[in-house]
């Protein structure tokens, strides 16, 4: 019995008159569940245009049939926002994997422009070639392309110095849901002719519109880098550290990353290859990145930096780079987290954010709520420099996550909360999605969710726009 819905034929037919066949295709595995297996979509249509003119085709289409369009990048996001609804509108997958040109590279400008399906590391490897650097670096930069990070208004371990995703785009260009194309690709620093569409669209997740293409600012390459994975006695001295060398060092910081002793051992344990450069696993640590142009005497600088913070007890010991390869082996550390995580299995992931103050009394409130729970493990690591974390709760040792699932649903409103009360967020850099729904009608702001509906009502009123993201 064939089970295909009904809406499948009529939209295929029609979708036959811009795109070809073999960019029509039934949905395979990796388009119908999301990484961490959360949840698994109906099955559906994947259409892959390869150019904005077949994506505004394929976006008026779906609009005249009065079907939902969900976007689909890299399939890397962790809150489902690119996995078709299981339920609710009628849905096809739009994805702009097929897209994947650099358009143009103006050196003398310091722009990239780049189609959304381009992978984030060969636009880091284009800048590199003419001697710049795009600074948006995430651990899944291999596989993830430019539109889901301007979807999520990505951040990474360089927002300390270089901002989010948005502070490094000048214009984008987009289809709209009524299928009509803006022409925003424009590489000028400034541009006050209303109100700015760029903004409103990145970070909006695919709610608002298909972003085709963006110019991307490009910076000045660092010439001296020095990096340093620093243990501390715990995350107040980790922050207070911070400070001290944002004080001493001005921008030169270009990554602060904190984690413990839990993460550690993960990697110990699981990840081949990787070792973490002390004989005893420290509680805290921080990994420290910096860099400078020529002649800024950078390694001296940072050395009488760490010896004022050992005097001040805000650093415990060291281990300091002093080749290309000792510095990647120690990011290899930090980057080795979440995939030796993914193999622990945690009940419960918490991407959060809290004023950078605020961090060191977060964590410990947090960790004492969640263990009044029960036996429980804490993994806690991230971007101390914008006051992210990456807040994660495991079983005891031996344990399997999934007998704790009944805990899930309690751990997340016990550090939601928490974090609501320190004036954060639920949602740092990974979006909303499908999966924080909910946490966003308890958590956020009436007002600012009254406005999102209003412009996602005027912009797109059938809803066909990844239907279910943001609103339920």
């Amino acid at each position: 019995m064939d089970n295909t819905p009904e809406w499948m034929a009529p939209l295929a037919s029609q979708l036959s008159k811009t795109l070809a066949p073999r960019d029509v295709v039934p949905a395979g595995p990796k388009y119908l569940e999301e990484p961490r297996g959360r949840f698994t979509a109906a099955q559906t249509l994947v259409l892959t245009p390869r150019s904005t003119e077949q994506v505004a085709d394929t976006i008026r289409i779906c609009s005249d049939l009065n079907i939902g369009i969900v976007p689909y990048a890299g399939g890397t996001g962790l809150v489902g926002g690119q996995t078709q609804p299981p339920r609710g509108k009628a849905s096809v997958i739009l994805s702009v994997e097929k897209m994947n040109r650099i358009r143009e590279l103006d050196s003398d400008g310091a722009v990239l422009v780049a189609e959304a399906g381009v992978i984030l590391s060969d636009v880091q490897d284009a800048a590199s070639e003419v001697d710049l650097l795009y600074p948006v670096s995430l651990a899944s930069e291999g596989s993830c392309r430019i539109g889901g990070t301007l979807a999520t208004n990505a951040g990474g371990v360089n927002v300390i110095r270089y901002g989010n995703t948005r502070d490094l785009v000048l214009g984008v260009e987009a289809v709209l849901p009524d299928g009509s194309i803006l022409h925003g690709l424009k590489k000028l620093r400034k541009d006050n002719t209303g109100f700015d569409l760029r903004h409103l669209l990145i970070g909006s997740e695919g709610t608002l519109g298909i972003i085709t293409a963006a110019s991307l600012r490009l910076m000045p390459r660092p010439v001296e880098q020095s990096t340093a994975l620093i243990t501390v006695p715990d995350p107040q001295a980790a922050v207070a550290l911070l400070g001290h060398l944002q004080a001493t060092l001005g921008d030169a910081i270009t990554a602060f990353e904190l984690m413990n002793q839990l993460g550690f051992s993960f990697v110990r344990d699981h990840i081949d290859g990787v070792d973490v450069p002390f004989p005893e696993l420290p509680q805290w640590a921080v990994l420290v990145d910096l860099g400078a142009g020529r002649d800024a005497g950078l390694q001296e600088r940072f050395e009488a930096a760490f010896e004022t913070a050992m005097d001040r007890q805000l650093a415990l010991d060291a281990v300091l780079a002093q080749s290309e390869a000792q510095r990647s082996a120690l990011w290899a550390v930090r980057e080795s987290i979440p995939l030796a995580n993914r193999v622990v299995g945690a009940i419960s992931n918490h991407d959060i954010s809290v004023p950078v103050s605020s961090i060191a009394e977060f964590i410990a409130q947090a960790d004492a709520a969640v263990c009044g729970l029960g036996p429980l493990r804490v993994g806690a690591f991230g971007h101390v420099g914008d006051g992210n974390l990456h807040y994660n709760v495991y079983p005891e040792h031996g344990q399997d996550r999934d007998t704790h699932d009944i805990l899930r649903p309690v751990i997340k409103q016990v550090v939601h909360d928490l974090v609501h009360q320190f004036s954060g967020s639920v949602a740092a850099e990974h979006g909303v999605g499908r999966m924080k729904v909910e946490d966003l009608a308890i958590y956020g702001d009436p007002t600012k969710l009254a406005a999102m509906r209003a412009i996602k009502s005027a912009l797109d009123p059938k809803g066909i726009m990844n239907p279910g993201v943001f609103f339920d």
